[in-house]
C-alpha cells in the first residue's frame, strides 16, 4: 500500500489544497492530511479547528486521514512508512523554499521523496493568508474556500 504525507498549517484549508489532496488521493493508496506544527507562523485557527474543517472538506474521500504532529516531518513520515511527501507549488517562490525542504528531509530520511504538485490554473494564486486578508476585512471568500466550511471561517475571520 503506497501511503504519503500531505503536510500543512491549513490555516484555514482552501480550494488550493483540497485541489491538491485530491488529486493525491487519485494517484495513491493512502494519504494522510497532516496539520504539522511551523513555529515561525502565527496561526488564526486552533489545531482543533483545523483538524475539524479539513476533517469536513474530505469526507467524502475514503483513503484520506488527517492527523496532528509536532516533531520533524521526516519521523512522522518513517512511522508512517510513507514513500512520499506531497507539497503544492504555486509560483516560483514556493520552489526555492520548497526544494530546500525537499533536499533536507532526503538527508535526513533517504527514503523520503517529495513529490511537487501544480495548482489547477483557477488556484495559482490561492494562498490561506489571501483568504485570512480577504476575509478579515468583509471581502467575499466564497470562490476560495471549499462551501462546507465558508460560514465558519467567515464567522471567525470577523472576530479576529
Amino acid at each position: 500500500m503506497k501511503t504519503v504525507i500531505c503536510p500543512g498549517s491549513f490555516d484555514p484549508v482552501t480550494n488550493g489544497h483540497l485541489d491538491i489532496i485530491q488529486r493525491a488521493s487519485g494517484l495513491f493508496d493512502r494519504v494522510i492530511v497532516l496539520l504539522a506544527a511551523n513555529q515561525e507562523k502565527k496561526n488564526y485557527f486552533t489545531p482543533e479547528e483545523r483538524r475539524e474543517m479539513i476533517c469536513k472538506v474530505t469526507r467524502d474521500l475514503p483513503n484520506v486521514e488527517v492527523d496532528v504532529f509536532s516533531g520533524l516531518l521526516v519521523d512522522y513520515v518513517r512511522e508512517q512508512g510513507a514513500c512520499a511527501i506531497i507539497k503544492g507549488l504555486r509560483a516560483v517562490s514556493d520552489f526555492e523554499y520548497e526544494f530546500q525542504m525537499a533536499l533536507t528531509n532526503h538527508k535526513l530520511y533517504p527514503h523520503c521523496e517529495t513529490i511537487f504538485f501544480t495548482p489547477s490554473p483557477r488556484n495559482m494564486y490561492l494562498s490561506s493568508s489571501i483568504v485570512r486578508q480577504v476575509g478579515g476585512l468583509g471581502g467575499d471568500i466564497s470562490g476560495f474556500v471549499p462551501a462546507c466550511i465558508l460560514d465558519e471561517i467567515r464567522e471567525k475571520l470577523r472576530k479576529k
